[in-house]
């Protein structure tokens, strides 16, 4: 039976017209599915589906979602991201803490070195206006030097944040404004990266990759896809640290931004 199947030219150039057929057809098509956005029951012989090509290194994986949700498309994720979102499919992925460690500041390397710097990255909601907000807070783990320089001449985090256009944050009950070319991306229901523009229109690169994909909550998920905006806060290491409840989160927050070490922006979200 036909199916109610969007799929973009870029999944057909990827997949090939006889594969793409074969979906709209029904051949290779589910009728039922999890939407790889919302997480909810969707039937594409019932509403518009979206195709959503997961491309690895060696690895592609074909989901599915409500058209309402995402738009059919390519994501590019690494290898490792992409075997951590199929486990979550097939339910092998174990807990995760609402903190995870991500890549290095040089998103090439997959692991830091001796010393270097990590990005922590923790998601919660900010209450702004009677509104919630879905956020990731930044923080690294060591003083972040410029490139190039030896890093003897203190912490440039902020600096180099807001030299690619993050504002600094005064009040926390404020939305940040919106940082063209970055995005934040969700894949199959779990936070996979921070993306940043590409150089000379390449395609966006990693500024911040987990490691394994972070787990973010039932509400955290719903607020996102209302909103379709994430709010980014950044801090310079010791400025917000582990903290287990969101109330003490928005306070280690409004202390930073009271301290001028606090930077935000807004970023839609890419892929899902």
């Amino acid at each position: 039976m036909p199916r109610m199947l969007d799929v973009s030219e870029d999944v057909r150039a990827e997949i090939g017209d006889e594969e793409a057929d074969r979906l709209l057809t029904g051949e290779n098509a589910p009728g039922s599915y999890d939407c790889t956005s919302c997480r909810t029951p969707g039937d594409s012989e019932q509403e518009r589906t979206s195709t959503v090509l997961f491309v690895g290194d060696e690895t592609a994986v074909l989901a599915f979602a409500h058209a309402s949700c995402i738009p059919s498309q390519v994501v590019q994720v690494s290898e490792e991201q992409l075997k951590g979102a199929v486990r979550s499919i097939t339910g092998e992925t174990p807990a995760v803490a609402p903190t995870a460690a991500g890549a290095p500041l040089d998103p090439a390397a997959a692991d830091a070195a001796p010393g270097q710097a990590v990005l922590g990255v923790t998601s919660g909601l900010i209450l702004i206006r009677d509104e919630l907000h879905p956020a990731l807070v930044v923080e690294p783990t060591a003083p972040i030097a410029r490139p190039g320089t030896t890093g003897d001449g203190g912490d440039d985090f902020l600096p180099l944040l807001i030299e690619q256009g993050f504002r600094p944050v005064s009040l926390v009950d404020q939305v940040p404004p919106p940082l063209p070319g970055w995005s934040v991306l969700l894949a199959m229901g779990q936070l996979h990266a921070v993306l940043q523009p590409g150089t000379g229109g390449a395609r966006p690169v990693a500024w911040w990759q987990a490691h394994q994909p972070l787990q973010v909550t039932e509400g955290w998920r719903t607020a996102v896809n209302k909103t379709r905006t994430v709010l980014v806060y950044a801090a310079p290491v010791g400025s917000i640290g582990q903290q287990p409840r969101e109330d003490l989160l928005r306070d280690a927050l409004e202390k930073a931004a009271a301290n001028g070490r606090l930077v935000a922006a807004a970023m839609p979200l890419a892929g899902t």
